[in-house]
């Protein structure tokens, strides 16, 4: 009797051979290592990074970059990805990835996201 092949694994292989979560960007909608994106939760209207993801609420994730969040912006994703009536405030959301984007720049390796 011949033995199935295994089924193959969705993510990156980690170091012991283990898949990782994989999650999509609510800007781009790339498909991508959790690792790779940046948790969001919204806490009364205002999109509030998480870093740590330890936020209770509804999650979505992005990628760190001011270009797919002005994506998400444009096509009105976030009140979807939290399912939350209106629109949401981004405004410390913009501001925490200009920050990361001017270290980028400025060469700096970036640790935190």
């Amino acid at each position: 009797m011949r033995q199935a092949p295994p089924t193959p694994r969705r993510g990156r292989l980690m170091g012991r051979g283990r898949a990782a979560p994989v999650r999509t960007c609510v800007g781009c909608r790339v498909r991508t290592v959790k690792s790779d994106l940046l948790r969001l939760v919204a806490v009364e209207g205002v999109i509030v990074p998480d870093p740590r993801g330890r936020l209770p609420g509804r999650g979505a994730h992005l990628h760190p970059d001011p270009e797919c969040l002005a994506l998400a912006e444009r096509r009105r994703a976030f009140p979807r990805a939290f399912r939350l009536p209106g629109p949401l405030d981004a405004g410390p959301l913009r501001e925490r990835l200009a920050a990361l984007a001017a270290r980028q720049q400025d060469g700096r390796m970036v640790s935190d996201v």
